[in-house]
């Protein structure tokens, strides 16, 4: 049983992140320039790792307690949303990435606030998190089988933001031109702006 409970758990956390989003999108980003990969990893997996311990120990109550935070975190999420995306489609309506195939970026602590404010801005990591598998975690007890639960979701987000972040160095042979690297930039700038929508419908 405590097995099939951490199956479960890693088979939910896994199809929940396993949707494009902006925070993807920027791991995806980060790992083609192979630059700050590992912290960036840990910073995403962390974060989950910690909405979904609280979550699955019963803090899911929060969001009932404060009706106006998904509303709140929505206008917030949806502003930076719009932000980064134009920022993504300037990039590449310029075109100058020079820096992308020389292999840098911006440094370390830039990097990790743009994706702390990824995941954290983000209302739909509540509702998956302390909402969706905070509430199916309440069909296990509260004991082993819960915990196990959870440990398997938190495990999903590490082996997913690993896999993705250093995985992603092979679509490096096809990123080694500026046009490539444009047609990135406008599909990433395009769902940035389609989640922002969302988070406002």
């Amino acid at each position: 049983m405590m097995l099939g409970a951490g199956l479960t758990g890693f088979a939910t956390g896994f199809s929940l992140i396993l949707a494009i989003g902006a925070q993807n999108a920027f791991v995806l980003r980060q790992g083609l320039i192979r630059q700050h990969v590992f912290w960036l990893c840990l910073l995403c997996a962390t974060s989950d790792a910690l909405l979904i311990t609280a979550g699955v120990l019963g803090f899911g109550v929060i969001v009932e307690a404060a009706p106006m935070l998904p509303q709140v975190m929505a206008w917030a999420g949806a502003a930076f949303l719009f932000v980064y995306g134009a920022m993504r489609l300037w990039a590449a309506y310029l075109g100058n990435y020079d820096m992308q195939l020389s292999g840098q970026s911006a440094g370390l602590w830039a990097t990790l606030a743009t994706a702390a404010a990824f995941t954290w801005l983000n209302p739909h990591v509540y509702l998956d998190t302390l909402g969706l598998i905070g509430a199916i975690s309440t069909k296990f007890d509260m004991n082993v089988e819960r915990y196990a639960f959870g440990i398997g979701a938190v495990l999903s987000s590490f082996v997913f933001f690993f896999g993705l972040g250093y995985g992603a160095r092979l679509l490096a042979p096809i990123m080694q031109s500026a046009r490539a690297w444009q047609v990135l930039d406008v599909l990433i700038g395009i769902v940035m702006w389609a989640l922002a929508a969302m988070l406002l419908a």
